[in-house]
């Protein structure tokens, strides 16, 4: 079959699927909106278009979402005519439609089925949204902005065939009937590749410019997230640091994502009196932890995914926490490495994360409770192997890439040509 992928940084959720697709016989290709540096990437060809418009400015705040998609789409959609009229004509197409690309696509290709990767539907509540009481936005009329920021779902719901999603809960955020076509597969773990290591070491520079190497024999306790912001829990994950440091004079702190957003808005400067979360909680808590302390905490940035794999490998305790929103591949990679794990006990986690079999699970809102407990694991290692051994076991039985999630996203996809 030909089997074309749509997404903007293509090979994003695809980059197992797609290659093995290839070595399975079939004709794969992918659109993206990434510079390409060559013609294919493991086997699979590459088209490569761009967007030639820009959204409007001072259009009205709700649409503003809409047109962007729009303008990805019709960029893709124009993209596609081209290849149509060279001859190229897919049986499947694979879409990410989180930023609209795909949404006319059936206009070029009426035959193929169409596939869309599922990641969330919006709700105005029991969801991400009024989720936290200290950062709700009291205008009415956010609820219509979020109304139609699912009006790309929604369109993608009349064309497409058939959905997949990572998570039970992301693909029951979507309303009947079409969650009825989504198949519920997670994008897969290289549990391999993500293994403990008892020999790791990591080298880092202290803020006074000092050369540190730290080893699996050092208390280190990770928080990674994309960007440090409240959706992720950074600020519940600051105000634990105080209580946390004391009680553990020995324990560093690695934190791991920049000061941009990935998903809720940024902070209002005249409120906060700073542009960055980051900032904000770090200023929050200063006069809370003396100099030394600060000394142990080490802000890393973006790591390049060769430093990400060490880093989980040397944690002794990784925190996670979420807003009910998409479950972050961190959590499931640091389970594989064999991370003792808090987490907070929020609805995307339930399905990885039982309470003292997996991790241990605590109130979002509560970090003198996250400081608690992240010393209790520092100071028990019985307590952190079990943990970390049933989290990896946990993550092999049910996400080993090669074993469980590449073998029935294959089915998926062969299974489309029937539908």
């Amino acid at each position: 079959m030909k089997i074309l992928f749509i997404h903007q940084n293509f090979p994003g959720q695809f980059k197992f699927l797609a290659p093995a697709l290839v070595k399975r016989g079939h004709q794969v290709f992918a659109m993206t909106m990434q510079k390409i540096e060559a013609a294919s990437w493991e086997g699979v060809e590459l088209f490569a278009y761009k967007a030639n418009k820009s959204s409007t400015q001072h259009i009205h705040p709700w649409v503003a979402d809409f047109e962007t998609k729009v303008i990805r789409s019709e960029a893709c959609f124009r993209a596609a005519i081209q290849l149509k009229e060279s001859g190229f004509q897919p049986d499947i197409i694979i879409s990410h439609p989180g930023w609209g690309e795909s949404l006319f696509l059936k206009e070029v290709w009426p035959l193929a089925k169409l596939a869309i990767y599922c990641e969330f539907y919006y709700h105005p509540e029991g969801a991400d949204v009024g989720f936290d009481p200290e950062f709700v936005d009291k205008d009415p009329g956010n609820l219509c902005r979020l109304q139609l920021k699912n009006l790309n779902n929604l369109m993608h719901f009349v064309s497409a065939d058939a959905g997949i999603s990572p998570t039970l809960w992301q693909a029951n955020t979507f309303p009947e009937p079409f969650r009825s076509k989504i198949t519920v597969i997670h994008d897969g773990i290289d549990t391999q590749l993500l293994a403990p290591n008892s020999t790791v070491q990591l080298n880092l520079k202290t803020s006074d410019g000092q050369d540190l190497v730290l080893t699996k024999s050092d208390e280190i306790v990770t928080f990674v997230n994309r960007n440090l912001e409240p959706y992720r829990g950074y600020h519940t994950f600051m105000r634990a640091l105080p209580s946390l440091l004391k009680q553990r004079p020995q324990a560093r702190i690695l934190i791991v994502g920049g000061d941009g957003v990935s998903y809720g808005p940024p902070p209002e400067p005249e409120k906060y009196g700073a542009e960055k979360w980051k900032e904000i909680f770090i200023k929050e808590v200063e006069s809370q932890i003396d100099a030394e302390g600060w000394s142990r905490i080490h802000f890393l940035g973006h790591l390049p995914y060769h430093h990400f794999i060490p880093l989980l490998q040397l944690s002794t305790v990784h925190v996670y926490l979420t807003y009910p929103f998409v479950l972050s591949w961190s959590l499931l990679e640091a389970m594989s490495t064999g991370c003792a794990i808090v987490a907070s006990d929020t609805a995307p986690l339930k399905e990885v994360i039982v309470h003292n079999e997996t991790g241990r699970m605590i109130n979002f809102f509560n970090p003198n409770d996250l400081a608690i407990n992240i010393a209790e694991l520092l100071e028990s290692k019985e307590e952190r192997s079990r943990l970390g051994n049933n989290a990896r076991n946990f993550a092999i039985q049910n996400y080993d890439i090669q074993k469980i999630c590449l073998p029935n996203q294959i089915r998926w996809v062969e299974g489309l040509a029937i539908l």
